[in-house]
């Protein structure tokens, strides 16, 4: 087997660590009822002030299931009550605002780097939605259906996200709410989840970002049958340290093949020295937000 066909070390510990976190969340729902979205702002639940909104148990009818969003919302929101703002969704958000929710002890930092980039004129203010993953998140962020891991609950959760998450996001805060301004990111399996979602509803988003992708999935059957073009920008990373990099390279040759021109409706990026985890990721998050934000050419 080659070796972007497979997983990488981390995400074998990832598929450990997901079915003891299944076990887990099964024993604790026999004694949780059921609750409707509720939103608190501030500190707490690992939660950092002040402009990190956190919405508890927001069920999803597509899977079942309920699961905690994480609104961030950019400098000047509650001084420009006019302003509207593109929004950004992305996956796994326990590990994108504060290490003490992250799945191992490092967040993304994305609080900090969209802070910053705002601040320096780099991109647009916007607001990153981020949408817990749980016990489910590998059926969930996957398409049908890889021999040794499943999968395949990828279309319900996309459902979940455009017919439930979004509709409530753009009912609750000041959105710019049509495509041009709804972009999707993940990582690792988040980050296929991001493209393929991104390629069944162009409609909704016109911008996505797979970084350090798990194109290794069901024998890399996204790069070996390639969706058809769509009008959305891709960007599509990997680090060059068993980050499954040949199988991101093969993606980008998939889709040069469908159309997509670097540059244009593509952005591609090997990562030196880079790794399968939240610090490389952090370290180059601004890539992708300025491809999707920015007004001038991402460096």
């Amino acid at each position: 087997m080659k070796t972007s066909n497979r997983p990488t070390l981390r995400a074998a510990a990832c598929i450990l660590l997901a079915a003891l976190s299944t076990v887990a969340h099964l024993s604790g729902q026999a004694q949780t009822p059921a609750a409707t979205p509720t939103t608190a702002a501030g500190a707490g639940a690992g939660v950092p002030a002040p402009r990190i909104t956190l919405v508890e148990n927001f069920a999803s009818p597509q899977l079942g299931n309920s699961r905690s969003l994480r609104i961030y919302l950019p400098p000047g929101y509650a001084q420009h009550p006019q302003q509207r703002y593109p929004v950004l969704y992305m996956h796994d958000g326990q590990n994108l605002f504060d290490a003490r929710t992250a799945a191992y002890g490092v967040e993304w930092g994305i609080d900090e780097t969209m802070d910053r980039l705002i601040a320096s004129g780099q991109i647009r203010p916007a607001i990153v939605v981020g949408i817990d993953n749980t016990p489910d998140r590998f059926p969930e962020y996957t398409p049908c259906c890889d021999p040794k891991y499943g999968g395949g609950k990828i279309d319900a959760y996309a459902r979940f996200i455009v017919d439930t998450v979004k509709p409530y996001v753009d009912s609750h805060w000041r959105t710019l709410s049509g495509r041009e301004d709804t972009a999707i990111m993940g990582s690792s399996l988040g980050g296929i989840a991001s493209v393929y979602i991104a390629q069944h509803y162009p409609q909704v988003f016109s911008r996505a970002g797979g970084v350090s992708s798990s194109f290794w999935w069901n024998e890399r059957v996204m790069v070996e049958h390639p969706h058809a073009k769509v009008p959305v920008r891709f960007y599509i990373d990997a680090g060059t340290d068993d980050d499954g990099l040949e199988g991101t390279e093969a993606m980008r040759k998939a889709m040069l093949a469908q159309g997509y021109k670097l540059g244009e409706d593509l952005y591609f990026y090997a990562d030196q020295g880079g790794i399968h985890n939240e610090k490389s990721w952090a370290a180059r998050v601004h890539l992708p937000l300025t491809w999707f934000f920015g007004g001038a050419a991402v460096k």
